[in-house]
């Protein structure tokens, strides 16, 4: 039996209700709900353990550091990547930062930025160095002919989108990390909203990829930098203190090596036993389960929209290369933040409203805002088929009401 044979009993907020009745959570591209196996792994560290890592030889300290390394040996093993190169982060913007903070660029120095990127992923590097705009095409994450372009102009950093948070879209991070790093480019990738649904492999391209538990399964506050051994070379670390140095005197101090060096202070150790639980939990339900269910979403997601012509879809209706996060925009509505609100005070669906921290693709292709529903595998066809006929009622009365 799998972890999905009756997933909804897997989440205590499903068993919550509003005052329309059963909660039908859609915001999942923002952040995922909790299992009870994580919510139990957090409360059990607290606790049961509750003591420091790295620090102490007694029992309490050295449960503490095993299990806290088996998750990172865990999470190492499933990117195809040695231990020491994953470093425990915040989040994926903690992650980025710190890359971008780290590495030795110069305010000339160019770095290429998707123009569908999460804000996380642009900024950083925005004000620290020149930029420029890979563009992304309507069904797409990046246009190939434009990054080709500006390979041509010998980007120091090449940052790369694998899942976007606004049309579910993924890319060849792989062969486009590879040509980068061709061109001599360091490349950056944001994962945030492609491990829900696979965890990559990290390939020799790549010398950065970020992504958060939250968006897994996994509580808040902690997330995963897997660095390649040039990056680490490379990455004079943003912060110091407790945890990053093997020595210190009068003189001077002598850093840990990765990935210590780059964890500084107590990290977020219940987030660690938390993201272990995320990690077990996707484990038990298998990559071809979750795949499957990815593919039935999506499928109902794309159904739904074409059967509506006040509906249109950002990136279109393609379903190649594509994960269940589907945006959309309606006729005769620039803002739909009361149609969101709607959704949720008289029909208990949650779903999100906005740019979703993507203005700059938003701007690009002349939309003023979307409507963004992003099932996950606890979700049904019948989830969305009830939140289609609820939009459907929202805006036959918002048009009644103009």
């Amino acid at each position: 039996m799998t972890a999905l044979a009756d997933p909804r009993a897997d989440f205590p907020l499903l068993q919550r209700t509003v005052d329309a009745g059963r909660l039908v959570y859609l915001d999942n591209a923002a952040t995922t709900l909790k299992p009870h196996s994580v919510i139990d792994a957090i409360a059990g560290y607290y606790g049961t353990v509750g003591a420091n890592i790295h620090r102490g030889k007694h029992i309490l300290s050295e449960e503490a550091s095993e299990r806290y390394e088996q998750v990172r040996a865990r999470i190492a093993e499933r990117l195809g990547v040695p231990p020491r190169n994953v470093v425990f982060t915040a989040g994926t913007t903690e992650g980025i930062n710190l890359v971008a903070a780290g590495l030795p660029l110069k305010e000339t120095d160019l770095v290429a930025l998707p123009v569908d990127a999460h804000h996380s992923a642009q900024l950083p590097w925005r004000g620290r160095c020149r930029t420029t705009w890979l563009a992304a095409g309507e069904d797409s994450t990046v246009d190939e002919e434009s990054f080709q372009a500006v390979l041509e102009s010998r980007p120091r950093v090449v940052v790369l989108t694998a899942a976007s948070n606004v049309t579910g879209h993924t890319a060849d991070v792989d062969r486009l990390a590879a040509l980068a790093h061709e061109a001599g480019a360091w490349t950056v990738v944001d994962a945030a909203q492609l491990v829900p649904h696979r965890l990559p492999r990290v390939t020799a391209g790549i010398d950065a990829l970020a992504f958060s538990a939250h968006k897994m399964l996994g509580p808040t506050g902690i997330g995963v930098l897997c660095l390649s051994d040039r990056m680490i070379d490379a990455l004079t670390p943003d912060r110091l203190g407790g945890g990053t140095v093997d020595w210190v005197d009068q003189d001077g101090y002598r850093l840990r090596r990765a990935p210590y060096r780059f964890e500084a202070g107590t990290p977020n150790i219940s987030g660690v036993y938390g993201f272990g639980a995320a990690l077990e939990y996707l484990d038990r339900a298998g990559a071809d389960t979750v795949a499957a269910r990815d593919t039935e979403l999506l499928t109902a997601l794309l159904e739904q929209v074409r059967d509506r012509p006040y509906l249109t879809a950002l990136g279109g209706l393609g379903d190649r290369g594509r994960i269940p996060v589907l945006t959309v925009t309606l006729r005769g509505v620039p803002d739909p933040s009361a149609i969101a609100r709607a959704l949720s005070d008289s029909y208990g669906v949650m779903c999100r409203s906005g740019h979703f921290c993507a203005q700059p693709y938003f701007t690009a292709h002349d939309h003023t805002a979307g409507l963004r529903i992003a099932p996950y595998l606890y979700n049904t066809r019948e989830d969305i088929e009830y939140a289609f006929s609820a939009l459907d009622e929202v805006h036959r009365l918002l048009a009644r009401s103009v």
